[in-house]
């Protein structure tokens, strides 16, 4: 699928400005100059002129017009007129090429008192100009075959949300914290590869594939996009077809190589059959040149509760209780336009039309992951906050079409849109988004609350107990979903400020060290036998904590919330019990990766966890008793069944608990505890083994 803008781009010095310029806007030129700081010598000053054949909102020069020497390497600016200037005429500024698929933050304009416009990349060959290259000149390469058909389908993914900040606990100091790079990251899938910032790590080692071991077939990376922000999760995008400068940046390296190392990342996760989602951030961006370009096409300030303007772009899509629109919130970020329209050169299709500037700009940035990254899936943040619902529809329709474009010739429709997911994050969940075709599902945000409350033994959301559980392991019972690949289920996600949205162990802390591992466990049976599609934040399968607090001891923006996501050295701390807390709960945390392990397995491989059906065979809620049994699967699956004890009801030695309606053991069959390294269980006890406080037991059948 081929984009006008990025075609031109292969030739000519290009900016798309629907907004007009006073003057011809400007390529600033030059070659890097290694030193520290980096340097540009010999700059050269190149008018854009009228793109031909265009009615309107396009510049160009050509590549071969510029003066430059074949296969050297450029950095380069776009002066324009300063959008946001109040002078007449307006103020020039020298801006990041929004399309710049390389950015280098080293050097910034000359005479720029400005830093937060870097210079993007390019390399001159063969009279054309390729971008993908690195700043130091380095190209990525993928390692083998792409073969999407062998990726596992939407209804068996277990999604392993992987933050690109972490942080290391060493002896006799507090946890010191890094940007994760591209590379540790694909040395967590690749046995072959070792870690980069966090080298010493033991999970890194050359010869362990941790994300192999784990068994999850999906990894959601926080934003990978390029952003202003020191790396923390990334949720403020400044150049969007660049991917991040400090994910790509090592210490130890001369110059950043985030194309090449992301690269190698996904050819790291695909070699294991492990999708990669890519987690979008469209409601907003940050620093993004746009800003400058074209502020009143792109962009809209954060409206004023108190002065909310007469304007669209100012209101979600949604409404709030009372039907009345919700004025969107930009977090400190500048939000997107996508309902103003504007009649200009469309950078899709290459013809003038009315379009949304916004929305086209992000369907090539949308085009560029997809077909150089090999994408497999997309997490859309904030969507309510993106406000236009025809465009969440037409950008989940373009990634569709870009995934199919990676089969081969007679893979049928239904093999590839089992393979590729468009969800949503908003907590509000607006069914309609899915009802209406605009996305495919929505992260569950209800699931996280039910849960939580239940391993604490407390009820949520207006329903007794017995409902707080049965709408978690079912949310088609009772929520707006009808199939189970819509629904995104989670016990903690990235965003850990606030009442029980903290990590689960950080919530837990105040209880025993046997309880906390219990409830932990308990949590991901619930996670991972549920109806929908399982994803944990990395760190939950070994119970880690938040190291970082603010004053109040709570985890939020200023204190942990976005500097803490994930602490791997906790996973090899030694079980020594002399009042150090990772050593003290080392074995804890040994015994919950153990557990967690054949859950996923399990997950990844039981047909009868990838359908809708579920039943629950058994409550029993009498003597402050809180056992729930449920049942997964139908009649041509191997059946799945949960005893889940939410109490402290424990069964008295030698008199078993009883499941009268545990269902007829099949003919040849017999039954095992998964949960239990697959313990038999004896025929005579089918349905009728002790219970205990806290603890839930999977059972399936085998042949005899």
């Amino acid at each position: 699928m081929e984009t006008d803008i990025l075609l031109r781009r292969r030739q000519n010095f290009v900016l798309w400005s629907p907004r007009a310029q006073s003057q011809a806007p400007a390529l600033i030129i030059g070659t890097l100059v290694p030193g520290n700081p980096p340097s540009v010598a010999n700059v050269q000053r190149f008018a854009l002129s009228a793109a031909a054949g265009v009615a309107t909102g396009l510049w160009q020069i050509a590549a071969e017009d510029c003066e430059l020497e074949d296969g050297a390497l450029y950095h380069y600016w776009l002066e324009v007129d300063d959008s946001r200037s109040g002078t007449n005429p307006p103020a020039r500024v020298a801006v990041t090429d929004p399309f710049a698929r390389s950015v280098d933050w080293r050097v910034f304009p000359p005479n720029a008192s400005d830093l937060t416009q870097p210079a993007a990349v390019v390399r001159y060959a063969g009279a054309g100009l390729l971008d993908e290259s690195d700043p130091g000149g380095e190209d990525g390469e993928f390692e083998g075959v792409d073969a999407p058909e062998t990726y596992a389908p939407n209804n068996q993914l277990v999604i392993y949300e992987l933050p690109t900040a972490w942080t290391l606990s060493r002896a006799f100091s507090a946890p010191e914290r890094a940007a994760a790079t591209f590379g540790d990251a694909a040395a967590l899938a690749d046995e072959r590869l070792g870690g980069v910032n966090f080298a010493e790590l033991e999970v890194l080692s050359v010869g362990r594939a941790y994300l192999e071991e784990l068994g999850v077939n999906a990894v959601e990376i926080l934003p990978p996009a390029d952003s202003f922000y020191n790396r923390e999760w990334g949720y403020g995008t400044s150049h969007y077809l660049a991917p991040d400068y400090e994910l790509g940046y090592p210490e130890g390296n001369a110059s950043p190589t985030p194309n090449r190392d992301l690269t190698t990342l996904v050819s790291a996760l695909h070699r294991k059959n492990i999708r990669l989602f890519l987690d979008v951030v469209m409601a907003f961006g940050q620093k993004e040149p746009y800003e400058h370009i074209d502020y009143d096409d792109f962009h809209i300030d954060t409206p004023d509760p108190k002065n909310p303007p007469n304007d669209e772009d100012a209101y979600t899509s949604g409404r709030d209780g009372d039907g009345h629109k919700e004025l969107r919130n930009g977090f400190g970020s500048t939000l997107f336009r996508y309902i103003k329209r504007v009649n200009t050169y469309d950078p899709v299709s290459g013809v003038v039309q009315d379009l949304s500037p916004a929305s086209q700009y992000m369907l090539v940035y949308l085009t560029r992951w997809m077909q150089d990254f090999r994408v497999d899936g997309l997490r859309l943040d904030s969507v309510e906050n993106v406000a236009n619902w025809d465009f969440v529809q037409a950008f989940r329709e373009r990634g569709r079409e870009l995934f199919a474009e990676r089969f081969a010739a007679g893979v049928s429709d239904d093999t590839k849109l089992a393979r590729f997911l468009v969800v949503g994050e908003e907590l509000s969940l607006p069914f309609g988004l899915i009802r209406g075709g605009r996305l495919d599902g929505l992260w569950n945000d209800d699931f996280q609350a039910r849960i939580r409350g239940a391993v604490l033994g407390e009820s949520v959301g207006g329903d007794n107990f017995e409902w707080t559980v049965r709408k978690a392991i079912n949310c088609l019972s009772a929520d707006g979903f009808s199939d189970g690949a819509q629904v995104i289920n989670y016990v903690t996600k990235h965003d850990v400020e606030g009442f029980r949205h903290e990590r689960l162990f950080t919530m837990l802390r105040d209880f025993p060290r046997d309880q906390i591992e219990k409830r932990i466990k308990l949590a991901f049976t619930c996670l991972l036998t549920a109806v929908g599609i399982p994803m944990f934040l990395a760190g939950e399968e070994f119970g880690d904590e938040h190291d970082f607090f603010d004053r109040d001891g709570n985890v939020s923006q200023d204190g942990g919330k976005q500097v803490d996501p994930v602490n791997f050295s906790r996973l090899t701390a030694d079980a020594k019990d002399d009042g150090s807390r990772d050593e003290y709960y080392a074995e804890t945390r040994r015994n919950i990766l153990a557990y967690v392990k054949p859950l996923i397995r399990l997950r990844t491989t039981e047909a009868a966890l990838g359908v809708n059906d579920t039943a629950f065979i058994w409550t029993d809620f009498g003597d402050n008793k809180r056992v729930l049994v449920w049942q997964r699967g139908n009649a041509t699956q191997r059946p799945i069944i949960v005893v889940a004890n939410f109490s402290d009801f424990f069964s008295a030695p030698g008199a078993d608990y009883r499941i009268p309606t545990w269902p007829a053991t099949p003919p040849g069959k017999s039954w095992i505890d998964l949960s239990q390294n697959n313990r038999p269980v004896d025929p005579a006890f089918v349905g009728r083994e002790a219970i205990f406080p806290w603890e839930a037991k999977v059972y399936t059948t085998v042949d005899v």
